[in-house]
């Protein structure tokens, strides 16, 4: 960019009445966000020795037009330099506070195992807030005793508030998912958590705090799948075929959280989860992504077409983490970019043969 501006400079002061000063101060400003300090002070000189040799051409090289432009032009460049200067250390500082929230981000929502048995696993979180990393979804697989589980939630609220109730849910699944026998009683437990996590903050978080999760257990041979809803949009399956169906709870419950305001027991309802089949969890910034007319996004026909597609165009079975990036995709494709709610996803596929 700043040659090209240079170039326009000479060729509009050779064939039109413009001065090439004014034209020629550009070019160090167009090099600040993209060259160093000592290259941005080298496209400075280049422009100040165009505009003598020009000035020079001309015979206009006197006070007037010749040394108070160079002055002009010494004294953009020494600014633009400045201004690079300071937006290099303004992006050291984004990247490492960057760097930063990934960490943070790993330690709070660890990305689930690949492969646990014949579980095949994929997880994706597209924050709303790009610059945030993490928000208030998430995602958790893990073996247990019991079978291997699995969690996805969002909780209520927004902002640090948000990652610290992450945290408490995912630190209390991994501690329940292992001491409890019954998938009910893990989200008793969780209940629990919850609770006196919001007895300890007081306030609105005592009274308003909760989280939307589902609860999925599966079995030793990955034959059925158990699953607790409370209140949390319906999972998706895929059988081997690519035809999808929502696991719709048989009786709704509260989300986690509340039992301040009363206990609930939440039924465990039993699907079965045939080799072959995949499991897709996601939370509400999928399900309730609009497009411009305001009609929601429906993922369980949508995950059913793009399965379809994915297996016309290659000849074989999308894996969990192929679906997962086409599902993202596709919603951003219907919102037009416009998302405005966090989207957490899990995908486990059951292989088959295994």
């Amino acid at each position: 960019m700043p040659g090209v501006v240079i170039v326009v400079a000479v060729l509009a002061d050779l064939y039109t009445p413009v001065a090439s000063a004014s034209l020629l101060a550009v070019a160090p400003v167009a090099a600040v966000t993209t060259l160093g300090p000592w290259a941005v002070t080298a496209v400075g000189l280049v422009a100040m020795a165009v505009h003598a040799v020009l000035a020079d051409v001309e015979g206009t090289f006197g006070w007037q037009r010749g040394l108070a432009n160079q002055i002009a032009l010494a004294a953009v460049t020494a600014l633009a330099v400045t201004l690079n200067r300071a937006l290099r250390a303004q992006h050291t500082t984004t990247r490492h506070a960057r760097h930063t929230a990934a960490v943070a981000q790993k330690a709070v929502l660890p990305t689930p195992p690949e492969h646990l048995g014949a579980l095949h696993i994929a997880a994706r979180y597209t924050p709303a807030d790009q610059e945030a990393l993490i928000g208030g979804d998430l995602y958790v697989v893990q073996r247990t005793p019991y079978g291997v589980r699995a969690m996805i939630g969002d909780v209520r609220g927004k902002g640090l508030d948000a990652v610290s109730a992450v945290s408490v849910d995912i630190g209390a699944f991994r501690f329940a998912a292992d001491q409890t026998a019954e998938l009910s009683a893990l989200a008793q437990a969780l209940d629990e958590a919850l609770l006196r996590e919001g007895l300890r903050r007081h306030g609105e978080e005592e009274s308003e705090g909760f989280t939307t999760a589902l609860l999925a257990e599966f079995s030793p041979d990955l034959g059925e799948v158990r699953i607790v809803n409370r209140g949390h949009p319906a999972p998706v399956l895929l059988n081997e075929d690519g035809r999808a169906r929502a696991l719709v709870p048989s009786r709704e419950a509260p989300p986690l959280g509340m039992m301040s305001l009363g206990r609930w027991d939440a039924p465990v309802d039993v699907f079965a989860f045939p080799p072959g089949s995949t499991l897709v969890l996601l939370t509400d910034g999928c399900t309730e992504a609009r497009n411009r007319d305001g009609v929601f996004y429906d993922p369980m026909r949508r995950l059913e077409y793009l399965w379809s597609r994915q297996r016309g165009s290659t000849g074989g079975v999308p894996t969990p983490g192929t679906l997962l990036d086409l599902l993202l995709h596709d919603v951003t494709r219907y919102t037009r970019g416009r998302v405005h709610d966090d989207q957490a996803l899990l995908a486990l596929h059951h292989r088959p043969g295994r």
